[in-house]
């Protein structure tokens, strides 16, 4: 079923809406990629396999603190294996609102094709 006018000129009022408010938050968070720090990740994932052994172990010979101690390193090999990377650098914040326009337009021509696809879908129907 088709929508109406008003339907239509609301639907098109809150893309607009979504547009702007879309692009003013990532204008105002930043672009910033983070790469992963594959050394962390691979003495965090030692550490976790380590803290299992050790968990399994304190539980199968019944020591408590061997246990205790098995499940912290764990815990801690977890929090190593997923801290964020570091930042990529040359990426600024200036860059971003100058990409910002160009971003838009590329968009709004996804939008516009995805409007004339779904046009074309209903019209075949």
């Amino acid at each position: 079923m088709p929508l109406s006018e008003q339907e239509q000129r609301l639907l098109e009022e809150m893309e607009r809406s979504l547009y702007h408010n879309d692009a003013d938050f990532v204008a105002s968070v930043g672009v910033s990629r983070l790469r992963p720090n594959y050394r962390s990740i691979a003495i965090g994932v030692l550490l976790a396999v380590a803290g299992i052994v050790a968990l399994i172990l304190g539980v199968a010979i019944a020591q408590l603190w061997l246990g205790i101690l098995g499940f912290i390193v764990m815990f801690g090999g977890v929090l190593v294996a997923v801290s964020p990377g570091k930042a990529i650098r040359g990426v600024s914040g200036p860059s971003a609102p100058g990409r910002r326009p160009a971003q838009a337009k590329s968009n709004q021509g996804l939008m516009d094709r995805l409007n004339d696809r779904w046009d074309r879908r209903q019209d075949g129907q």
